[in-house]
């Protein structure tokens, strides 16, 4: 039986490859073997940072939550556990959007917070 060679579809992996290649510095977007290598770090890196980014966004938020709290005379800490003590649903990202787009719905918001921590007792300290 005669030996088969791919053809066609050689030439279709190698442009589908060059095409997710496009745009990369040197020869990795124009040799195969380069390309492959670029377009298979690029993924990993691609993959790795849809993750960080979520890490980056959240201390975004939380650095102006931080900032909001503190024109206001107050820790952020103090701020967040007033929130989840008085029942507030408000998700870090919404937190910092009003904090920026609304100051007086966010004054409010601390001075619940605020209220509620200081009615709730503490929990006793073991050892004292």
């Amino acid at each position: 039986m005669p030996r088969v060679r791919k053809g066609a579809a050689r030439n279709q992996a190698r442009k589908k490859l060059l095409k997710q290649a496009r745009g990369y510095f040197g020869s990795n977007h124009k040799s195969p073997y380069r390309a492959k290598d670029a377009v298979i770090r690029a993924g990993v890196y691609a993959f790795r940072d849809r993750r960080a980014r979520k890490r980056d966004m959240r201390a975004l938020w939380i650095t102006r939550i931080t900032a909001a709290c503190r024109m206001r005379g107050t820790r952020y800490s103090a701020f967040m556990n007033g929130a989840k003590l008085s029942g507030l649903l408000l998700n870090r990202k919404m937190l910092s959007q009003i904090a920026i787009e609304d100051p007086k719905l966010f004054d409010k918001l601390v001075a619940i917070a605020l209220e509620s921590s200081k009615a709730s007792p503490r929990k006793a300290v073991a050892g004292a």
